[in-house]
């Protein structure tokens, strides 16, 4: 008798949790993926505002409404980043914003933020190389004689990544790196490639010249 009761009562709860299964998990599911998706179009809809308004920051004439533009555009960056902290989306625009009120450090900083392992996975190649290339910028531009290495490694990382028109660029800032830190041969490797990539790259030919290595451009 005992037993019988012991079973009965095993098949009650495991029905019971059969249809908590049935009924219940899904309206979580559903109920989490709603959420979810409901603070991405959230954040987008904040970094598209805080694009538009980067964009008519960096083409402002005037140096105040450029500030008061940048500041707006951190507000909305600080709210996207709020519903998606693991999104780098945010940190690289904040980085740009930041850039433009002349804030270098704390723009550089905010790329580390973006190239952090666990969100850089989330970054197109387009978006990674141009944030390696825009981090090793930043870095001559803080501290050129102490950073010089380090801009290489990012760019050196950018350029065997990219296949795009960002290739180019990343070649001839890695000609400038290699230049400042006395390795003339690499230099002028790093401006050929750019050659090869864009023959019409005006910063790639001065780069040669300098060097005074003949080289015919279309």
């Amino acid at each position: 008798m005992a037993t019988d009761v012991i079973i009965h009562a095993a098949i009650l709860l495991l029905t019971l949790a059969i249809v908590f299964a049935i009924r219940y998990v899904p309206k979580q599911t559903v109920t989490k993926h709603r959420t979810d998706h409901r603070a991405t179009t959230q954040t987008q809809r904040h970094l598209i505002r805080a694009t538009q308004l980067l964009s008519r920051a960096k083409s402002n004439p005037q140096r105040d409404q450029t500030q008061t533009l940048a500041k707006t555009a951190i507000a909305e960056i600080e709210k996207a980043h709020s519903l998606s902290p693991k999104d780098p989306n945010p940190y690289i625009l904040k980085s740009l914003a930041l850039d433009l009120l002349g804030h270098k450090g704390p723009a550089l900083r905010s790329l580390d933020l973006a190239l952090a392992s666990h969100r850089v996975k989330s970054l197109s190649e387009k978006e990674r190389v141009e944030a390696l290339v825009r981090r090793a910028e930043l870095k001559l531009a803080v501290n050129k004689k102490r950073r010089v290495d380090s801009a290489v490694t990012d760019l050196e990382e950018a350029v065997k990544v990219s296949e795009s028109e960002l290739k180019t660029k990343a070649f001839c800032f890695l000609g400038v790196c290699y230049e400042l830190k006395g390795m003339k041969e690499e230099s002028r490797k790093a401006f050929e490639e750019a050659i090869k990539v864009e023959p019409d790259s005006t910063v790639a030919r001065q780069g040669l010249e300098r060097f005074q290595v003949p080289h015919s451009c279309r």
